[in-house]
């Protein structure tokens, strides 16, 4: 990107987040350009095009200043899906969204993962070195399922911390969430099941629904407060679903969190009803808040809910280490696990014991967390500027996510093959539905804050959006 360009973007940002506030003056054109080692033209340049975009004003003989308030665009709608059970088929378009993403080349706006640069990799090398070096060949045909027990004590004392009563024994080490999520899901359903899911959803769960032959029934979602109860309610009379599959927080892709009393009344809601909560919980950690937000598991008394999380998203992608927490299942899940797998890799669990036990975790957290945030005010700051008007996104409180909601009329799915034109990935809105819903939106990783050109792509975006 050329100088002007992220002079005006940091600018931008600046003026989204709240720290340049409305009327507040500018430095000079000649003080900016003491001050950032710009030239003077640069620095104009960059005055020019926050002018542009309606962001700063110039007032005669007296400077350039930021606009009064702008508002800012309002959240997406509640979504209003379609009350009955169907089918799933979305295999093919999801492949397609994941070969785009593999090419360097492309900036990896439709990904599902946080820039691996924002990692402690070299921290987590040494720990695999460290765990390895001198093990006992026995090990490696002893801790089969449940996991290395060292592992699942550290991952259960993390809970404890958070006042989430788990036992060690409760847990069962798995290939990363996904194959939590997707045991679990068979531990409960059996083919032709209905499974209440939200909408829009993660698109991982219509492709397990897909394998495993069940049936989806979508019910509405706030962007901000998670899953619709009374609408929840009403599917559970009419579908009478196997089991619930959903995300109670910093839901991907709309960035939803629900509050701890909807939680509470969600669990108490599904007990009174039998019906198992797979709860997917794979962005607990990534909140921007003091502290975690508790999983709906923190209210399970009846052992219905089956907790699903990893280290995918926040620590060690590569490394394919989650768990499931299944409750009263525990038992069904862990043979499930043996009969598919026998258990996790060895080596990256203790690698990831080892890195637990050193204290780090939690520093990479803290760190990991403000950059995301850095990430997420500047996409916001980039979509008012150079999306059209009428554009709606959520602003989540953890995660690394935006959903976008385009004017009606957008077309996401040709906006995908627009933008890949141009090395640009994009989550259209039609993967996140069991339907062709959402075609006017789509997801947009802000997880990778360390990558140059986000700033420009979303500028392209936001023009190929405009036509």
């Amino acid at each position: 990107m050329t100088l002007y360009k992220r002079y005006a973007d940091e600018l931008a940002t600046l003026i989204a987040s709240g720290a340049l506030q409305p009327d507040e003056r500018l430095p000079s054109v000649r003080e900016a350009s003491r001050k950032r080692g710009l030239s003077e033209m640069t620095v104009l340049r960059a005055y020019h095009r926050l002018e542009a975009s309606g962001l700063i004003v110039a007032k005669p003989r007296s400077g350039y200043y930021v606009c009064a308030q702008r508002a800012k665009p309002p959240k997406p709608a509640l979504s209003k899906p379609l009350a009955r059970s169907t089918t799933v088929d979305k295999s093919e378009l999801i492949y397609e969204l994941l070969a785009a993403i593999r090419r360097p080349s492309v900036v990896p706006l439709g990904s599902a993962f946080p820039s691996p640069k924002l990692l402690p990799l070299k921290a987590l090398h040494a720990s695999l070195n460290r765990s390895v070096r001198g093990l006992d060949p026995w090990r490696t045909v002893v801790d089969l399922s449940p996991g290395n027990p060292e592992l699942r004590r550290l991952i259960a004392l993390r809970y404890s911390g958070d006042g989430i009563a788990i036992e060690p024994e409760g847990l069962v080490i798995t290939d990363g969430a996904m194959e939590a999520l997707s045991l679990c899901l068979q531990a409960v359903t059996s083919p032709g099941d209905a499974v209440i899911i939200e909408s829009p959803t993660f698109y991982a769960s219509l492709q397990a629904l897909e394998r495993l032959r069940l049936r989806a029934v979508e019910v509405p979602t706030d962007p901000e407060t998670g899953v619709d109860l009374d609408a929840l309610a009403t599917a559970l009379k009419r579908h009478k679903p196997a089991a619930c599959w959903l995300m109670t927080s910093f839901q991907n892709p709309l960035g939803a969190s629900m509050p701890d009393a909807r939680k509470q009344a969600l669990v108490t809601l599904l007990a009174q009803h039998g019906v198992p909560l797979i709860e997917d919980d794979v962005y607990g950690e990534l909140h921007y808040g003091e502290s975690r937000s508790k999983p709906a598991k923190a209210w399970d008394e009846e052992g219905l809910v089956l907790h699903c999380s990893s280290f995918s998203k926040c620590l060690a992608p590569g490394y394919r280490i989650g768990w499931a927490a299944p409750g009263r299942y525990t038992a069904r899940v862990e043979r499930l696990k043996l009969g598919s797998s026998l258990s996790a890799a060895l080596p990256s669990q203790l690698a990831l014991a080892d890195y637990l036990a050193t204290g780090s975790y939690e520093r990479h957290l803290r760190k990991l967390r403000e950059q995301l945030i850095a990430g997420r005010d500047a996409m916001l700051a980039a979509i008012q500027q150079h999306f059209p008007d009428g554009t709606r996104v959520t602003r989540p409180d953890g995660g690394y996510f935006l959903w976008v909601e385009l004017p009606k009329g957008g077309d996401t799915r040709a906006l995908q093959q627009a933008a890949l034109a141009q090395d640009i990935s994009i989550a259209p809105g039609a993967l996140f539905s069991a339907r062709d819903d959402f075609a006017h939106c789509l997801r947009l990783n802000y997880g990778h804050p360390d990558d140059g050109r986000v700033g420009a792509a979303l500028e392209t975006l936001g023009r190929l959006a405009r036509g």
